[in-house]
């Protein structure tokens, strides 16, 4: 809550004990369907171009890179990725094999700002549980460590991805005009965020959503990620 200084004026809440986070390190994060590793050319990029093989044109439109005609121009969009001195990335492995990667950018430590982004699932990943559990994955890892706030940051018109943070838990915060370009075209860019106290009741929806008793023989869901939120803010 805001506070009046000695001038009556209103400010903002006290930090407390609160630091800045530390860089996140190139660790594993193991969840129970889905691994999140380091992206790594060598390791991961010949697997990656072959499950992106199946993909439609259309998975690429609203990212950066892609779709890649060779392996070599898939490497060279990781080795892109890695260059990034405020960026982490990591490959979802399911079953030992990567099916996509995410990457954490314009991390912040000072600001205790994070954003998890440049997401390409391939179609054997996209909405299964281990495509929402490499999500949840970050986002615990990212408050874990002390952020205070997680941005998800998309292009206005890329519903699916809107719908993905608003599923998540993300908060819609506004729409950046001309915020970019690529591709040849201008972006203007949705913003999204969630804060550390936020992440407790979310993080729980996550958990509940993910829990083994919640999915049936065929992995089907019992109750959509939505409902649990709803039950749990009632």
């Amino acid at each position: 809550m805001s506070r009046v200084n000695e001038f009556g004026q209103l400010i903002g809440p006290d930090l407390g004990d609160w630091r800045p986070p530390a860089f996140p390190e190139p660790v594993v994060l193991e969840g129970a369907t889905a691994r999140l590793e380091p992206m790594d050319i060598a390791t991961h990029a010949q697997p990656l171009f072959d499950v992106f093989a199946s993909a439609s044109p259309t998975m690429w439109t609203y990212l950066p890179f892609g779709p890649f005609a060779t392996v070599d121009d898939l490497s060279g969009a990781i080795e892109h990725l890695l260059a990034y001195r405020d960026w982490r990335s990591f490959a979802v492995m399911v079953d030992e094999v990567p099916l996509g990667f995410l990457c954490y950018l314009r991390i912040d430590t000072k600001g205790g700002v994070i954003e998890i982004g440049s997401i390409a699932y391939s179609p054997a990943l996209q909405k299964t549980r281990p495509a929402t559990e490499a999500i949840y994955l970050m986002l615990k890892h990212a408050f874990d460590l002390g952020y205070r706030r997680c941005e998800w940051k998309c292009d206005a018109l890329n519903e699916p991805s809107r719908s993905a943070a608003d599923r998540l838990g993300f908060r819609y915060e506004g729409t950046f005009l001309k915020a970019a370009h690529y591709k040849g075209r201008s972006r203007d860019t949705a913003w999204y965020a969630m804060t550390d106290e936020e992440w407790p009741s979310v993080g729980r929806a996550l958990e509940l959503w993910l829990a083994e008793d919640n999915f049936d023989a065929l992995g089907h869901q019992r109750r959509p990620l939505s409902m649990i939120r709803s039950d749990l803010a009632s």
